[in-house]
C-alpha cells in the first residue's frame, strides 16, 4: 500500500487543467467527439480535470474548438 499512496501524492504535485466542452460535437469528425469522450466531456458544459501531460494537450489541440482550458 506504500506505493499506491507515493503514487497519489505524485499526481497532486503535477500540474492540472480543467476542460469545459461549449460547443457540441454535432456537425464535426468523429473522431473529435471521439476525443472528447476520451477526455470524459460529452455535454456543452460539463467540465472535467485532466493531469497536464503531452498525451491530453495533443488531445486537446485536436478538438481546441470544442472547450476551454483553465489550469488549476
Amino acid at each position: 500500500m506504500p506505493a499506491a499512496k507515493a503514487a497519489k501524492a505524485a499526481q497532486k504535485d503535477k500540474k492540472s487543467l480543467r476542460l469545459t466542452q461549449v460547443k457540441s460535437s454535432i456537425g464535426f469528425k468523429s473522431d473529435q467527439a471521439a476525443t472528447l469522450r476520451a477526455l470524459g466531456l460529452g455535454k456543452i458544459g460539463r467540465s472535467v480535470d485532466q493531469v497536464d501531460n503531452a498525451c491530453v494537450r495533443g488531445m486537446i489541440f485536436k478538438v481546441k474548438h470544442l472547450v476551454k482550458v483553465e489550469e488549476i
